[in-house]
């Protein structure tokens, strides 16, 4: 059993050896997300753009005593707004992540997947837990919980890709992919069985990179090696995996849900496949897996970094 926060808490601290991300923070204009980025800001994860309502976001700080002094506020009349203008500041360079504020997730995410102003790449966009199980060695991430409802197969592949690029960002150097279902044998009667066994060929053959796939796995023999073994699970996953891909968003949201509230889980949330990271965060989140889906996001940029590096190195 380890600590609670431990894992999260050793994010926050690998990300202070890091340069603060300039961030564009969308619409704060509640005690929750202003204070948010500002503590984010103060632990150097993060360099915060303030966007919004300049007047509303200073009342804000002025009522709940946070200190906002130095940190740059790019006037917007209304939330629409600053979510168009938070994307501008992506797109013109000035900003390398988006954090979400006291706005509602679909505004935030209509502009960014806006045709000819957004911030679509070749990826679909998706989004990952980055799990903190106390009774667990590792971190577990589990996808897609909240964007894509019902992933087709070419989604899940991008789902995965997007997956393994961030666990190698929070040092997996080979993360083991476990595709869930109900069993871990193919029936053609369950669509998620045939799909995963189409996702481990893909792999097989190139299509997916930088892991290593198994399923379909049942949750018990994907995170526990006893209950494999028992089921005389030959598999380099089976009982070890990093990611846990899942179904459809039902199933991932009450997987979630079930590993927050049954097992003392923490999920701090980062959107992926866009053209920086984005950092979704609930009013029920707790100071720590707010600052976690910060660092989370910020070791994506410095992983992103790194690699522009290396293409420009040759």
């Amino acid at each position: 059993m380890h600590r609670k926060h431990q894992k999260y808490e050793e994010l926050i601290a690998h990300c202070k050896a890091l340069s603060p991300v300039p961030t564009a923070v969308v619409h704060p204009c509640d005690e929750t997300s202003l204070k948010g980025a500002v503590e984010a800001a103060e632990l150097g994860i993060l360099k915060p753009i303030l966007v919004g309502p300049r007047a509303r976001i200073e009342a804000t700080a002025t009522q709940f005593q946070i200190d906002i002094t130095g940190y740059e506020i790019v006037d917007a009349p209304h939330s629409h707004a600053a979510a168009d203008l938070a994307v501008q500041l992506v797109r013109e360079g000035k900003a390398e992540m988006l954090m979400k504020g006291s706005l509602h997730t679909d505004e935030l995410m209509g502009a960014v997947v806006r045709t000819g102003t957004g911030l679509r790449t070749e990826r679909r966009i998706s989004h990952a837990f980055i799990m903190d199980v106390p009774a667990l060695d590792r971190p577990i991430i589990v996808t897609d919980a909240a964007i894509n409802i019902f992933p087709t197969l070419d989604d899940k592949q991008h789902i995965i890709q997007n997956a393994i690029d961030l666990a190698q960002a929070l040092g997996f150097k080979q993360p083991k992919v476990g595709i869930l279902s109900a069993v871990e044998t193919i029936n053609p009667k369950i669509q998620s069985t045939v799909e995963a066994a189409a996702l481990c060929k893909m792999a097989d053959r190139g299509q997916i990179t930088g892991g290593i796939l198994d399923g379909p796995l049942a949750l018990d023999n994907a995170i526990n090696l006893t209950a494999a073994q028992i089921k005389h699970i030959n598999s380099p996953v089976a009982g070890y995996a990093d990611i846990l891909v899942v179904p459809d968003l039902e199933a991932g949201n009450m997987l979630a849900k079930s590993l927050t509230f049954l097992a003392d889980a923490d999920a701090a949330g980062v959107v992926l496949g866009a053209k920086v990271p984005i950092i979704l965060t609930s009013r029920a989140d707790s100071v720590t897996t707010r600052l976690a889906s910060c660092a989370v996001a910020a070791l994506v940029v410095q992983a992103r970094r790194e690699e522009a590096k290396r293409a420009i190195a040759g």
